[in-house]
């Protein structure tokens, strides 16, 4: 049987992979895509990451950990520990990924419009646009993992989660259907692989259910929290906010990651009153 609860975790996964065919769409009308409507997104979508990481999410780690050693110091110890291994995973997945194609290095809206008149042959495009694919699906696995789990785990918190994420994919989506559209001139193609990009996010949620959630308790949380913390600082920092000085400037991601931060903050209240 498939509770309720997985149900809708699995949901709000999909609904944020999804959103890189929003991207496509946008890639399709240039007069939509605004410099500063997506530095404030981003800037917001980084504001809720840091906090949600920061405020509840590395607190519910050490928390699970000082609850399995019996020692506060431990169990903070041991979440900062593994907070830095998410880092240091994203990192590493980074690192093996060409920058020409990795979604994590900075494209600015310049960049993307000179693919409406590429100079390079189509074929060369739209094997930029495979690999940009490829790229996408491989960072966005792990981020569905997170959105599962902290779903299941706090309701609240996997709808920030996944909104946020939801956001970062927009640009991810553009990314990916620009060389696509312009090697191929197909819109149909162009969209379906944005959004096949973005379908790895559901199936880390199917593989978070069946390999973690049979062995849930306060190790595997503490664990799982902890990671998902160091992974949504590394996108913040080394994504999300100089993307967002890319499209806009400091003003703008700045405005953004307030509002991120408030939004989150004013909502997480709201919820424990109700």
């Amino acid at each position: 049987m498939f509770p309720d609860q997985y149900l809708a975790a699995f949901t709000l996964t999909l609904l944020a992979g999804l959103s890189t065919s929003i991207g496509a769409l946008i890639a399709f009308i240039p007069s939509a895509r605004s410099d500063r409507f997506l530095s404030l997104g981003l800037g917001f979508s980084a504001g809720v990451m840091i906090y949600i990481s920061f405020v509840e999410i590395l607190p519910e780690s050490q928390k699970a950990f000082a609850t399995l050693s019996g020692s506060v110091p431990a169990g903070e110890a041991w979440g900062l520990g593994i907070f830095f291994a998410g880092i240091g995973l994203s990192a590493l997945i980074d690192r093996f990924i060409p920058d020409e194609i990795n979604p994590h290095e900075l494209r600015s809206q310049n960049e993307l419009r000179a693919l409406e008149h590429p100079s390079r042959h189509p074929a060369s495009l739209k094997r930029v646009g495979i690999f940009t694919a490829i790229a996408i699906a491989v960072h966005n696995f792990p981020e569905g993992f997170a959105t599962f789990v902290s779903s299941i785990e706090n309701p609240t918190l996997g709808v920030m989660i996944a909104v946020a994420i939801a956001i970062h994919n927009i640009p991810e989506g553009m990314a990916v259907a620009l060389p696509m559209y312009k090697a191929t001139g197909s819109r149909k193609e162009a969209f379906w692989y944005a959004t096949l990009s973005g379908i790895a996010e559901p199936v880390g949620a199917v593989a978070g259910y069946f390999l973690l959630l049979p062995l849930m308790g306060e190790a595997s949380l503490g664990i799982t929290y902890a990671l998902v913390a160091g992974i949504m600082i590394y996108v913040s920092f080394d994504e999300l906010l100089p993307s967002a000085r890319v499209y806009g400037n400091a003003h703008t991601s700045i405005l953004g990651l307030t509002m991120g931060m408030a939004i989150m903050g004013g909502s997480l209240i709201v919820f424990k009153v109700v």
